[in-house]
């Protein structure tokens, strides 16, 4: 199955965690570049390092949200504020044609389409999946280069 996992980090040495993850994950086809974004949601932090990966995996969206919630922990990944600053975050962006609609896991993530940081490199990887005119969504979003 085509599945997009979108990460994020704006806390300690933001690009090693991203390759970290990046690299745990399975059934990796592609990483797009990584982009330097301003945060979205709680006050006071730093700028976040944004990319998406490609995978080809035959997982459940629970199996799937277990392995993200795994990596966030091995980045040791602190949950207090709600979109608050963190080493880590592991989003399950699009699972094929799956949709899950459940208190702690929607597919396709709910946000996305109106997140820059999500769709550029998502763009990257799979131009005919956006539509948006990212010139209309708020945010800055810069190349900062790969993993």
């Amino acid at each position: 199955m085509r599945v997009f996992v979108g990460l994020g980090s704006n806390m300690g040495d933001r690009m090693t965690h991203l390759r970290d993850a990046v690299h745990s994950l399975p059934g990796l086809v592609a990483v797009s570049p990584v982009y330097e974004t301003d945060p979205v949601g709680g006050p006071d932090q730093g700028t976040y390092l944004n990319c998406v990966a490609e995978l080809d995996v035959d997982l459940t969206p629970r199996q799937l949200l277990g392995i993200c919630h795994r990596l966030e922990s091995a980045a040791h990944r602190v949950r207090t504020v709600r979109w608050g600053p963190r080493t880590l975050d592991v989003d399950i962006l699009l699972m094929g044609d799956e949709v899950v609609d459940e208190p702690d896991l929607q597919i396709p993530h709910p946000r996305m389409r109106q997140r820059k940081f999500v769709l550029q490199p998502l763009r990257d990887l799979a131009p005919e999946l956006v539509t948006e005119d990212l010139d209309r969504l708020g945010g800055r979003v810069r190349l900062v280069g790969t993993l």
